[in-house]
């Protein structure tokens, strides 16, 4: 890996995030999902109104990694509403031409680091159940805890929970 800086965004980060989310999702999820639940989930998550209220109102802590030239990757995360020591890994995503060269890792690394300062004990995440990062996350000291079936719309996301603890 390059030399790269992680640093928290802000509402002036969102369009890089949008940008970053249309770049990989279909990439990352081509195999998995179909075209038209791939479209809606970047309609619902990643619209400029819901990126910028869940950073307006604190909703979830957003991380850009940024390598010499470009953004490569994005995550976030927040406390989970019923523990104060659990938090929840929403989202964590490279550009497809960097997977292996350690900026998820970097990314994770600086969301465990953060939130052990926080109070942390336990970081969980959901992961589609056919998502090859599923084999990330184990490398990382994530265990599967539960499947589950969640309704989205018209789709279902068949994830997951994995959790690590702390």
């Amino acid at each position: 890996m390059s030399t790269y800086i992680i640093r928290q965004a802000t509402i002036g980060d969102v369009e890089i995030i949008r940008q970053l989310a249309a770049d990989i999702w279909p990439v990352s999820y081509g195999p998995i999902l179909s075209e038209d639940q791939i479209a809606y989930m970047l309609r619902e998550r990643y619209s400029t109104e819901e990126l910028t209220r869940q950073i307006q109102q604190n909703q979830q802590t957003f991380l850009l990694a940024r390598d010499d030239t470009r953004y490569v990757g994005f995550a976030s995360y927040s406390p989970t509403d019923d523990d104060a020591f659990v938090y929840r890994l929403h989202k964590l995503y490279c550009l497809p031409a960097t997977h292996g060269k350690g900026y998820g890792k970097a990314l994770l690394n600086q969301i465990v680091e953060d939130i052990r300062k926080l109070g942390a004990k336990t970081i969980e995440l959901n992961v589609h159940r056919r998502n090859p990062a599923k084999t990330f996350y184990d490398k990382m000291g994530f265990e599967v805890a539960y499947g589950i079936d969640i309704p989205m719309g018209p789709y279902f996301l068949n994830d997951y929970i994995m959790r690590k603890q702390l």
